[in-house]
């Protein structure tokens, strides 16, 4: 296979409400820039691959409504969507399409506008086979609690605390650092610079042990990036994003794996897919100690408690210790190894873009653009990740400074 390069990123500005643009009009906007910082056009892409979640806009195959818009006209065109995950996917998607061989250059594109639609209508609606399942078997007393992303992060959540110990405010202090952060990241909806923990301790608790200033926002935004082969990146940039590993897991398809499959009360916080789609990465990579090897982790965190989870999950620290590690200023913007930079899920959430801009974010650290909220140890090594499906589809992408 062939080596693969992220020569350009071109991302908007995401708000709660883009009421100036339609959908092509903002999603252009994320191309246009990557074009303007590429030197690249439209005639220069063999295809596009694009994704966002259809129903939460209420939009089928919006890839034809927006495609000539944003440069594919009589170009292949792949849509995928694969819930939260679905940037990574999208991603990942024009990885193998140059790798492979079948196209030389690939621009990426996900997005979201949430304003235009009702997400909370459009993730029940792809919720209906598990409610139908859990019905099946009488449990009709939870479907209410699990009809939104909250009412299954919450088991994550205490499942997670009782194994690890991490506490409510050790889930404060991580919200108000990612908040704290987006503040340094221009594309970021949430930017408090100055917030503290104590500020998130006094938002009100939605249900245990999730408060309000624990959640991402739901917002309206666009990413663009352009994949190309070895021999035209070294044409276009002077420093490009190599990948150099990828991977995508899913397990048990049903709501926190209860009733489905045969599997029985499986536990919401072990996340095994995003275990084994790691080590596939890793190996795929070339690392073999993910704790020395990395200097910066973007995982999908819409919510403060898998700040901890995902740091573990993608091997970044022994089991149980990301408390402990958080506490010593490891995952800080200056610390060992970095966690969300950006600011994350919870602070930019546009549903299906927010996998794509975990590696766009990678991406950017390793070319040294990503301004500043740049991290102060040279990146040689990042990892991404995105989490899709029922909360059982992980998809990890590594990203290097030079070619496998």
């Amino acid at each position: 296979m062939r080596n693969v390069a992220i020569v350009g990123v071109g991302m908007t500005k995401h708000v709660s409400k883009r009421r100036d643009v339609n959908i092509p009009e903002m999603v252009y906007e994320a191309v246009e820039a990557v074009f303007q910082e590429t030197g690249l056009a439209p005639k220069d892409i063999d295809a596009f691959v694009t994704g966002n979640m259809p129903a939460f806009e209420g939009i089928n195959t919006p890839e034809l409504w927006g495609g000539g818009y944003w440069g594919a006209y009589r170009k292949p065109v792949i849509r995928i969507t694969t819930g939260g995950s679905t940037g990574a996917s999208v991603a990942q998607g024009a990885i193998y399409a140059v790798a492979s061989g079948v196209y030389d250059t690939v621009l990426t594109l996900a997005f979201e506008k949430q304003s235009d639609g009702d997400t909370s209508v459009g993730l029940n609606s792809t919720s209906l086979a598990d409610f139908a399942n859990l019905n099946s078997y009488g449990a009709t007393a939870v479907t209410t609690q699990l009809s939104s992303a909250i009412g299954l992060f919450v088991y994550q959540a205490t499942s997670y605390m009782h194994k690890s110990g991490l506490t409510i405010d050790q889930i404060d202090k991580a919200a108000a650092m990612l908040r704290r952060n987006a503040a340094k990241n221009p594309y970021a909806h949430l930017k408090q610079p100055n917030i503290t923990a104590e500020d998130i301790a006094k938002t009100p608790m939605i249900s245990y042990p999730l408060r309000f200033g624990h959640t991402c926002p739901a917002s309206d935004g666009a990413v663009a990036m352009i994949f190309t082969t070895k021999e035209k990146a070294k044409k276009i940039t002077r420093k490009p994003a190599w990948v150099k590993g990828l991977a995508a897991c899913s397990e048990d398809g049903t709501v926190l794996g209860q009733f489905g499959g045969g599997s029985i009360n499986i536990d919401p916080a072990e996340q095994r897919s995003c275990k084994f789609a790691a080590q596939k990465a890793y190996k795929m990579a070339g690392i073999t100690n993910p704790e020395k090897e990395i200097q910066v982790a973007e995982p999908y965190i819409p919510f403060g408690h898998q700040l901890f989870i995902y740091f573990e999950r993608l091997f970044l620290c022994k089991e149980g210790d990301a408390p402990k590690l958080f506490d010593q200023g490891v995952m800080d913007l200056n610390g060992a190894i970095p966690i969300c930079p950006s600011g994350g899920v919870m602070s930019n959430n546009a549903i299906g873009a927010a996998a794509m801009v975990r590696i766009a974010e990678c991406a950017l650290q390793i070319m040294q653009k990503a301004g500043e909220h740049q991290v102060t140890q040279d990146v040689h090594t990042a990892v991404a990740h995105g989490l899709g499906g029922s909360a059982n589809l992980n998809v990890v992408t590594v990203l290097g400074d030079s070619p496998n």
